[in-house]
């Protein structure tokens, strides 16, 4: 049986440890909070101070960078990429290769589609319709 951590070395000359998580193989750095029920799929990497709940998935290749927040049944889909300190509500659907920026906001049920990108500090809002609005 292989070991269940890698070590990696970031930018900054630092080495993190992550484990793999047991539900999808996906990497989990020491110090995020990834809830048992939720999927990290192999290929995917989680930083440190993430919170991931119960029921959300990241998909393969997915990026989630530090003190994100990522809510219940939201789905992370592949190649997205999820900034620092954002917040992605419950059964939220983040697009193939979408770029969430740091501190974006995305609400409940919100679907973002492949290949968009919020800015940092932006949100993403349901209005009463069920349509969605890129909020001010």
């Amino acid at each position: 049986m292989g070991k269940n951590y890698v070590d990696i070395e970031n930018d900054h000359g630092e080495t993190l440890r992550y484990r793999k998580h047991v539900n999808g193989r996906g990497l989990v750095a020491h110090g995020a909070k990834v809830h048992p029920d939720a999927r990290v799929e192999a290929g995917a990497y989680i930083e440190p101070g993430v919170q991931v709940a119960a029921g959300a998935v990241i998909a393969r290749g997915a990026w989630v960078e530090p003190e994100a927040l990522i809510g219940p049944h939201a789905y992370i889909d592949a190649g997205a990429h999820i900034g620092p300190k954002a917040a992605i509500g419950a059964k939220a659907h983040i697009g193939v290769r979408t770029r969430v920026g740091a501190g974006a906001r995305v609400a409940k049920g919100a679907r973002i589609g492949d290949d968009e990108t919020i800015p940092a500090g932006g949100s993403v809002a349901t209005d009463r319709r069920g349509g969605l609005h890129l909020a001010a």
